[in-house]
């Protein structure tokens, strides 16, 4: 059985699994980061839910660009650091729309997720998960 694993593993598909894998536990911690961030401007800072989204999604893309960087696109792309996470944050923007909008559009419209913002922010996460991973991988680590 070992062997076929292995077969799986080593083929493109069973390589972009790994990594599409490796980015979805990034995209954890970078939830993480993002709740954590809403939740001190909104509950400490008294900002509002939608001011802090911006704020809250540039700490978030700053923690996945380097984990991405170090763990799931290891050796990938040669641009120098700060233009490199510049791209990230660029391509990436699209999926932080997408992210924007639909956290926004659930936390003005639900009186749940109004109480409980980690919903709103936990399903924009999914939501741009994937254009963030195609731009993060042909984009901005290319040769990933």
């Amino acid at each position: 059985m070992s062997g076929v694993l292995d077969a799986m593993l080593d083929s493109r598909l069973g390589r972009l699994a790994c990594q599409f894998g490796k980015f979805g536990i990034v995209g954890v911690i970078g939830l993480a980061v993002d709740t954590a961030v809403v939740y001190a401007l909104v509950f400490g800072a008294g900002l509002e839910f939608f001011a802090a989204r911006v704020p809250a999604f540039l700490a978030a893309a700053s923690t996945t660009f380097a984990l991405n960087r170090a763990f799931t696109f290891r050796g990938a792309g040669d641009d120098p650091l700060h233009r490199q996470w510049a791209k990230f944050v660029a391509a990436n923007a699209v999926g932080g729309v997408v992210n924007y909008a639909v956290s926004v559009g659930l936390e003005s419209t639900l009186p749940v997720v109004q109480a409980h913002p980690f919903l709103a922010v936990a399903a924009g996460s999914v939501a741009g998960m994937f254009l963030n991973f195609a731009a993060s991988k042909h984009l901005v680590f290319k040769g990933a």
